[in-house]
């Protein structure tokens, strides 16, 4: 693994740290996240919508300009719809 590749693995690792913590600290974080995600669902930009109506009711920020992280936060939303999806 080359310096680039670990330093942005590194910063990636960091953000997911300072993202669960949040979690850890208000746990009401996940229960709105998957609300809202189930709101946006299927809509066009529903990652847009999702990021920024979590950012403003929330105290997770999401930029406008997506980090690895906050990409990886959205597909794992997405991901964990699917999973209650398919239990019904």
């Amino acid at each position: 693994m080359n310096k680039s590749s670990e330093g942005r693995q590194a910063r990636i690792i960091d953000e997911l740290r300072v993202f669960i913590k949040k979690v850890m600290s208000d746990p009401t974080i996940a229960v709105k996240s998957m609300e809202i995600a189930r709101k946006h669902r299927g809509k066009p930009n529903a990652d847009e919508l999702i990021a920024r109506e979590i950012s403003s009711s929330t105290n997770v920020r999401i930029p406008e300009n997506w980090s690895e992280a906050d990409r990886m936060f959205l597909e794992i939303l997405h991901d964990a719809l699917d999973d209650e999806e398919a239990m019904y």
